[in-house]
């Protein structure tokens, strides 16, 4: 049921929020990114094979797609931690759009590998689970061999983060509301997805295509749009992101999304992310001392998934009891008003980070 998808969904995206602020402290106190950032994604490789036991039953689903999530919360803060600390303060932005478009390259490719494989063999979500274990073993073995750790920082001693301090950090507590509201009212790529199908009337085996064309729009994008909000500004590019998501609503609201139409929503909603995802984590780093940055980004992202995770779960709920309709309007109206409290509370920020030479 829509009630039952929107729980699963907002576990997904939700469940990481403790992960990410306890792998976070205890990155930056023992300075072990690498370590940390390296058992989130070993945990989430073996849910791969964890899926291959579930069955149908959607509790053992959700549980197994918290786990997954948990490993995603362990991973992300330390992960993001050495791709801010080893990139010049002027430069996060580009470094977090080539991040996010490297990241996005498995994004794409992953749905059409698993629509190929349901091609080959239908209904074989057994063969897609066995070969991203694979996949996901490759990933770490390169995080293992490759990846510098930053242990030490300017040779800072270890230390116990003060959380307190960093959420008496005004701009840093701007930011990471206007990307909460954020989260909260755009709608999770499951639920758009399915709000294409209904006004297109397709079905469920499309939905691989659907990330596929929002990854692909990421992809060319994040890059770029990262070069520019470090060029011209980080804030302006983060609204302009938010307006790609109303155009989305306005067209999924009074449109009919034909074939020749789908395009311009995939590519919209993938400008979305690379207007958003990396320059957000920009604007939290410059704002955050490197000594927290981890704890820093990790608080962020605590407050996007539990915003996120609250949002899903609505959303499923209203989908159950109104309809796909009101589920539309509503997300067309919340995103008009998160733009606009975004361009309100964030004129200044971005100067006020610069002025205070955060590094």
């Amino acid at each position: 049921s829509a009630v039952q998808l929107g729980v699963i969904d907002g576990l997904y995206q939700g469940v990481t929020a403790l992960a990410r602020l306890a792998s976070a402290i205890v990155a930056d106190r023992w300075r072990q990114y690498k370590l940390v950032a390296t058992l989130g994604y070993g945990l989430s490789a073996v849910c791969k094979l964890g899926l291959l036991a579930t069955g149908s039953a959607w509790s053992a689903v959700a549980a197994v797609v918290s786990a997954d999530r948990l490993g995603k919360g362990i991973r992300t803060a330390p992960r993001d931690a050495l791709i801010s600390l080893s990139s010049r303060p002027a430069d996060l932005a580009s470094a977090f759009g080539v991040h996010r478009a490297l990241d996005t390259v498995g994004v794409l490719v992953g749905p059409l590998l698993a629509f190929w494989i349901l091609s080959a063999m239908p209904s074989r979500f057994d063969a897609i689970f066995v070969v991203s274990f694979a996949i996901a073993l490759i990933g770490i073995a390169v995080l293992v061999l490759l990846v510098d750790d930053r242990q030490d920082i300017d040779g800072a001693p270890r230390l116990t983060v003060d959380l307190p301090n960093l959420l008496r950090n005004r701009p840093f507590v701007i930011i990471a509301s206007v990307a909460a509201l954020t989260s909260f009212v755009v709608v999770s790529d499951a639920f758009l997805y399915l709000l294409i199908q209904w006004k297109r009337g397709s079905g469920a085996e499309s939905i691989p295509l659907l990330y596929a064309g929002t990854a692909t729009a990421y992809l060319v994008l994040a890059a770029p749009l990262g070069r520019v909000a470090d060029r011209v500004g980080r804030v302006p590019v983060f609204v302009i992101g938010q307006a790609c998501m109303v155009l989305v609503y306005a067209g999924v609201a009074s449109l009919d999304i034909q074939l020749w139409t789908l395009p311009l929503f995939l590519l919209l909603h993938g400008a979305f992310y690379a207007s958003t995802d990396g320059v957000i984590a920009a604007l939290a780093s410059g704002s955050t001392p490197a000594l927290v940055r981890a704890s820093g980004l990790a608080a962020l992202n605590t407050a996007t998934s539990l915003t996120r995770l609250a949002g899903s779960v609505i959303v499923g709920v209203v989908w159950s009891w109104r309809g796909p309709g009101t589920v539309v309007t509503l997300a067309l109206a919340a995103t008009i008003v998160a733009l606009i409290v975004s361009v309100f509370a964030l004129r200044g920020v971005e100067r006020r980070t610069l002025d205070s030479g955060i590094t």
